[in-house]
């Protein structure tokens, strides 16, 4: 009964201060401070500066702003009007023709970026112009562009897997891996439901392409070169063992500015914008980070963590049917918080969970960042509709039945990789030995 109390309490207060618009790391820290007032005897100033100390401080998350400026930079540069010029040649005979541009070039930033947000609003930007000038359905392309940005949270570097491996304890390196193959098919079954829905649907009638020969495709792609070397150099760095995740953020950073630099779009206003973008998106993380920490280790003198997950075991739910209500219960949350947010607020009490059923946290952490990325895309609070929201003027109900189709898709991942858990585990397994994973 002292549980149930306690959580009613925990859940409280956290709404209370959540609905009172303060930020998500203080709301988690006050969460935190009331338990360890409430439950135990220990200083709670003590408590809170150390593990905040110890949650900052950690080597680990030093790729996280490494990643995040990587992306800003790119951000600024062309690179969204290049990828655009060198994929559609390719692209456009496909069943779906350049609403393809959407999901590849979404896929390809999502491997520089680790940005939802970025991904979006840097493919977004040249798609939907060219994408509306040819005649291209509208719901179409605000659908696939609002799915296919959730692929920056979990292809490689994704600050989701790092956040989760942060919280988590586990390698971020072997994460990354884990979401490689798990975020490409996820694109292929984005990319099969547009040359389905072009074949079906009576209002597909896009302006047809011109032909270009096999030179002219192939002179096009000269414009692809420099990211694909980014993207070859960062993870290429990583999986042969040369660099540790931190490593490669750095040699990303540099290889960003480098490209920027022969791009003739890095400046001082760049450069500083950059630099600046990057700063507030890592203190957000790193204070929504250290508030988690903060309340893990409030939750913990509760004994609540513990006595949930008895509770759970003595249902006796399969694997199968404790995924099931994770799914749920995800996304739920995910309509009110954003999936990074999700992710550290949750893991106090559902680690003991999932490592209890005997689930591996490398395919659990792909399983979460799957189920978070629809968070990106459900209402009220899905942050990538209020991102298209603003690039379009679509009402926020236009917006979302455009990206229910690409929801469902991912609820048939989230099946995938419970029926066949080695697209997940796989690569991470056969990882090369090589540096540590920090």
């Amino acid at each position: 009964m002292t549980e149930i109390y306690a959580i009613a309490l925990f859940l409280i207060v956290l709404f209370f201060l959540l609905g009172t618009g303060v930020w998500v790391g203080l709301a988690l820290m006050g969460v935190a401070w009331v338990g360890m007032e409430l439950f135990t005897t220990r200083p709670v100033g003590d408590a809170m500066i150390t593990t905040i100390w110890a949650s900052s401080s950690s080597w680990t998350l030093t790729a996280l702003p490494l990643f995040v400026w990587m992306g800003e930079i790119l951000y600024r540069t062309r690179l969204s009007q290049d990828m655009f010029r060198g994929l559609s040649p390719w692209l456009a005979k496909l069943p779906g023709g350049l609403v393809h541009t959407n999901i590849v070039g979404c896929t390809v930033f999502a491997a520089v970026s680790g940005s939802s947000a970025a991904t979006l609003t840097t493919v977004g930007k040249m798609s939907i112009p060219e994408l509306r000038a040819r005649n291209y359905p509208e719901k179409m392309i605000i659908g696939t562009l609002a799915g296919a940005a959730t692929l920056g949270l979990m292809i490689p570097p994704s600050l989701a897997l790092i956040v989760y491996g942060v919280t988590v304890n586990e390698s971020i390196t072997k994460l990354f891996f884990a979401g490689v193959m798990p975020g490409l098919l996820l694109a292929l079954m984005f990319m099969g439901y547009v040359a389905i829905t072009s074949k079906l649907s009576k209002d597909w009638n896009p302006d047809v392409e011109t032909d270009m020969s096999f030179a002219d495709k192939l002179r096009n792609s000269r414009f692809l070169l420099p990211v694909f070397a980014l993207i070859s150099v960062v993870i290429g760095s990583m999986y042969l063992g040369l660099a540790t995740a931190t490593e490669a953020a750095a040699i990303g950073v540099i290889g960003s500015l480098t490209l920027a630099l022969f791009q003739g779009s890095l400046n001082w206003h760049s450069f500083r914008e950059s630099l600046m973008g990057a700063m507030r998106t890592s203190a957000m993380i790193a204070l929504i980070l250290a508030g988690a920490a903060f309340l893990k280790l409030s939750m913990g003198f509760t004994g609540l963590p513990r006595a949930l997950a008895d509770g759970i075991a003595a249902m006796e739910l399969s694997r199968f049917e404790l995924l099931m209500a994770l799914l749920v219960f995800y996304i739920v949350l995910g309509m009110f918080l954003d999936g990074i947010s999700s992710v550290v607020l949750t893991m106090a009490v559902v680690e003991p969970m999932v490592r209890g059923a005997g689930i591996d946290l490398i395919w659990f952490g792909i399983f979460v960042v799957v189920v978070v990325e629809m968070a990106q895309i459900t209402p009220p609070i899905g942050f990538n509709l209020f991102v298209l929201q603003g690039m379009t003027d679509h009402e926020m109900g236009y917006i979302t039945k455009a990206a229910l189709p690409m929801f469902a898709i991912m609820v048939f991942m989230v099946f995938v990789l419970i029926w066949f858990p080695e697209v997940a585990t796989w690569l991470p397994e056969n990882l090369r030995s090589g540096p540590a994973s920090g």
